[in-house]
C-alpha cells in the first residue's frame, strides 16, 4: 500500500461516448498522487482503444480488460490491483470537479474519518446541468444507511489503511451492489462524513438504472429484506422513504 496514493477504480462497458470526459476530469485534479485503473468489461465499442491512448501518455492510467461480468466484478478486479491508501469509485460517464480529491482528502483528515462523501450535481447525455443539487448530511451513521444509500458512488472516498480493502458483493449482480459497498464501509466505524461542497457531477441517462426507478422498486425492497435483514414492515417503510427521496431528487 502506498501512503497518500488514491486508487481510482473505473468500470467501463461501451463507454466510448463519455470516457474521455471522465479521464480528463481526473487528469485535471489539483491533487496529483493518484492511479486510475480502468477495467474494460468486455466492451464492444472503441472504449479500450481510447483508454490505451491515454495510457501511453500518462503512466498513472492503467487499462485492464476482462470478459463481460458486470460492474461489481469489474470494480473488484480494479480494487484487487489497487495500490493506494484511498479507494474511489468513478464510473465511466461521471466527472469530478478539479479539486475533488484535494478537498475530500482534506475533509477526511479534518474529521479523522475512514469514509467521506460530498454533494453533487447532475448532468444529462450532453453534459448539461439538470435537476437539483443532491445535498448531503454532515455526518451519517449506519442507521441512516439502512433507510437508503446516503453516499453518491462517484463522491465516496475510503481510506483502507485501518480496515483493509472492502470489495463489492458480486452476488447482487451489479444492482444495489454500490449501496452494499458503502453500507459495509460505513458499518466499519458507524459513521461517515459529508462534505457540503459540490465536487462532482453524476450523469443521468434515460436508459440507466437510476433513470428508470420503476425497475428498481422490487430490487430495492429485496435488498432491504435479504441484505439488511429487515422485516416486511421496516422494509416497506424504508421503501416509501426511498421512493419519496427519489421523486424529490429527480423531479
Amino acid at each position: 500500500m502506498k501512503t497518500g496514493l488514491v486508487s481510482i477504480i473505473t468500470p467501463c462497458y461501451n463507454g466510448e461516448k463519455y470516457i474521455k470526459e471522465t479521464i480528463d476530469s481526473v487528469l485535471a485534479q489539483s491533487y496529483k498522487n493518484w492511479e486510475m485503473i480502468i477495467v474494460d468489461d468486455g466492451s464492444k465499442d472503441h472504449s479500450a482503444e481510447i483508454v490505451q491512448e491515454y495510457e501511453k501518455k500518462d503512466s498513472r492510467i492503467q487499462l485492464v480488460q476482462q470478459e463481460n461480468a458486470g460492474s461489481a466484478a469489474a470494480r473488484n478486479n480494479g480494487i484487487r490491483r489497487a495500490e493506494g491508501q484511498y479507494i474511489a469509485l468513478l464510473d465511466a460517464d461521471d466527472v469530478w470537479l478539479p479539486d475533488f480529491l484535494e478537498k475530500q482528502i482534506r475533509h477526511m483528515k479534518a474529521n479523522n474519518a475512514v469514509c467521506v462523501f460530498c454533494a453533487y450535481d447532475h448532468i444529462d447525455a450532453n453534459s448539461k446541468d439538470i435537476l437539483h443539487t443532491t445535498h448531503v448530511k454532515r455526518e451519517i451513521s449506519i442507521r441512516d444507511m439502512r433507510v437508503m444509500n446516503q453516499i453518491g458512488c462517484l463522491t465516496g472516498l475510503y481510506d483502507c489503511l485501518k480496515h483493509g480493502k472492502i470489495y463489492l458483493r458480486e452476488e447482487l449482480k451489479s444492482l444495489r451492489d454500490d449501496y452494499a459497498y458503502w453500507y459495509d464501509i460505513v458499518a466499519l466505524e458507524n459513521k461517515a462524513y459529508g462534505n457540503q461542497e459540490v465536487l462532482a457531477k453524476y450523469r443521468v441517462l434515460s436508459n440507466s438504472t437510476t433513470g428508470n426507478k420503476k425497475k428498481l422498486i422490487k430490487k430495492q425492497y429485496a435488498f432491504y429484506r435479504k441484505y439488511l435483514k429487515e422485516n416486511p414492515i421496516e422494509a416497506s417503510i424504508n421503501l416509501i422513504r426511498w421512493g419519496i427521496a427519489g421523486i424529490r431528487k429527480f423531479s
